[in-house]
């Protein structure tokens, strides 16, 4: 089956860590802003009697205004793009380490069925549906703690969009910086152009 793409938003700060260290990082998720989504994963965690769970996000959508303004804000904001085979092949022999697709149901759906407690850090609520959320989860019953690193190859890193935020005097620069960390000369690195394009404009212009 070919292989599909996974989308990382983060900040450059992240991204340079990432590259650095060839590593991704889990989070505790009670950190994160939907509520409804952090409290199913500390209600997982308790009902299973588990010490951590630790958590990272995907998207599989095609980027949109939202996906920058809320999980990449700002000019430091930046996209990462994994081959999805090549990273799971990263962290395939990592114990505790769960990788799923997010499943969207409405409150009704979810009130009109039996939910196994197996799925509650899989789920979230329909409004959120456009994210295409796939989730990479870690777990365990007898090491608690607040975070996780996994090793990664960088080859799984098919390319980077910067900001649309970021001013085009310092894209240059921040290319320069990233390809300089070793290993990374040969990532693809462009800047989103969502919020002024080209081609957009011209056509725009072209009106009669």
């Amino acid at each position: 089956m070919a292989s599909q793409e996974l989308l990382r938003y983060t900040e450059l700060p992240s991204l340079i860590h990432m590259l650095t260290n060839r590593e991704l990082t889990l989070l505790d998720p009670l950190s994160w802003d939907d509520k409804n989504d952090s409290s199913y994963i500390t209600l997982y965690r308790e009902k299973c009697k588990l010490k951590s769970v630790l958590a990272l996000c995907f998207a599989r959508a095609e980027e949109t205004y939202h996906h920058w303004r809320v999980f990449a804000p700002g000019a430091s904001g930046v996209r990462v793009q994994f081959d999805e085979n090549r990273l799971e092949g990263s962290f395939a022999n990592v114990q505790g380490l769960k990788f799923q697709n997010v499943e969207y149901l409405t409150i009704k759906e979810l009130k009109d069925q039996a939910v196994a407690k197996e799925r509650l850090p899989f789920l979230k609520r329909y409004p959120f549906r456009p994210e295409q959320e796939s989730r990479l989860l870690w777990e365990s019953k007898t090491e608690e703690r607040a975070s996780l690193a996994v090793a990664i190859d960088l080859a799984a890193i098919s390319r980077v969009t910067l900001s649309p935020w970021l001013h085009p005097s310092l894209v240059k620069d921040v290319k320069s910086l990233i390809k300089s960390i070793k290993g990374c000369s040969n990532i693809n690195i462009y800047q989103s152009t969502l919020i002024s394009n080209a081609d957009w404009l011209k056509h725009g212009e072209s009106a009669t």
